[in-house]
């Protein structure tokens, strides 16, 4: 499993410690990462690709932005009898489309309760 990736200026001491003489083994013991790495950095410098990371897979964007969260809030309070799929559809409705798993994250979030079902208890 991969972890974070490494600072860009740690990417940079690693080729400029390689252009300086020092090999690429030294280089990783010396900087505590795998030899692969240091190869890695070493050939996109050579390739003129720069040594900054690359973006991590996976949604970029909140699908709910902050802008967003005050109406999200106006919705719950306009709504507290509605189940959790009726306020994703009515979140469809007047916004970009949102899961359910995404308004349960936003309401934990922002601290909003919905009236529970008395006939489920």
């Amino acid at each position: 499993m991969r972890g974070r990736a490494y600072s860009l200026d740690l990417r940079e001491r690693i080729v400029r410690a390689v252009q300086q003489g020092m090999s690429q083994q030294q280089a990783a013991q010396h900087f505590t990462v795998s030899v692969a790495s240091v190869e890695r950095y070493v050939r996109l410098w050579r390739e003129g690709r720069g040594l900054h990371p690359r973006p991590r897979p996976g949604r970029s964007v909140t699908v709910i932005p902050p802008g967003e969260h005050e109406a999200l809030r106006a919705q719950v309070q306009q709504h507290p009898d509605l189940t959790l799929a009726e306020h994703v559809a009515v979140w469809r409705e007047h916004h970009q489309a949102a899961s359910a798993s995404t308004l349960v994250r936003r309401f934990k979030t922002l601290r909003l309760t919905r009236k529970k079902d008395a006939g489920r208890r």
